[in-house]
């Protein structure tokens, strides 16, 4: 996480937990919710691990976001400001909502999306794996049926061109054949 010392090793770490938790699991999940839900949890314990020596303010800090698809069917899940973007026939669908000060703000209509931009505030992640113990806020959605023309694009906020993504854009110029790749499901 950006600001962190080891946002890096933190990364790597929630990577290889939670692929090693999805091959080490019998296919299709069972519980696709409950594994999510478990697999961030033992990546949060283990990035707090490797920090756990260390003052608070330097612990190794992730965000964090996941879709898992399955049967015809997806289910994300997210921590901090990386997010996960529905698409379908080149149109956004949904995406995630950041755990951070400005998405609350915007959420309450205290500040517009345009403002979002320039806020002192933009930068500031009120939840992460790794740092703090405790357990962080995870947003987990719901069974999402995938429908023809569907794609999910993981991105993390700081990318420039994803970060300002609003529900009325159009995808086709980031060059995602969402139709192609969704026959595969």
């Amino acid at each position: 996480m950006g600001g962190h010392a080891d946002g890096a090793r933190a990364a790597e770490v929630t990577q290889r937990v939670l692929l090693e938790g999805f091959w080490h699991t019998p296919q299709p999940l069972f519980d696709p919710l409950g594994f999510l839900h478990m697999t961030l949890g033992r990546a949060h314990e283990e990035v707090v691990r490797i920090g756990a020596h260390l003052p608070l303010e330097q612990r190794p800090r992730a965000t964090c976001a996941v879709c898992l698809v399955q049967q015809r069917s997806a289910w994300w899940a997210h921590v901090g400001d990386s997010r996960v973007y529905h698409i379908r026939n080149g149109a956004l669908i949904a995406r995630t909502r950041d755990h951070s000060h400005v998405e609350l703000l915007l959420r309450e209509g205290l500040i517009t999306a345009e403002q979002v931009q320039m806020h002192p505030m933009r930068n500031f992640v009120e939840s992460c794996l790794g740092g703090d113990p405790i357990l962080p806020e995870m947003s987990i959605t719901e069974r999402q049926e995938i429908e023809p023309a569907t794609c999910f694009l993981r991105a993390l906020m700081t990318l420039g061109c994803i970060a300002r993504l609003r529900n009325e854009d159009r995808l086709e110029p980031l060059g995602l054949d969402c139709a192609r790749r969704s026959s595969h499901w």
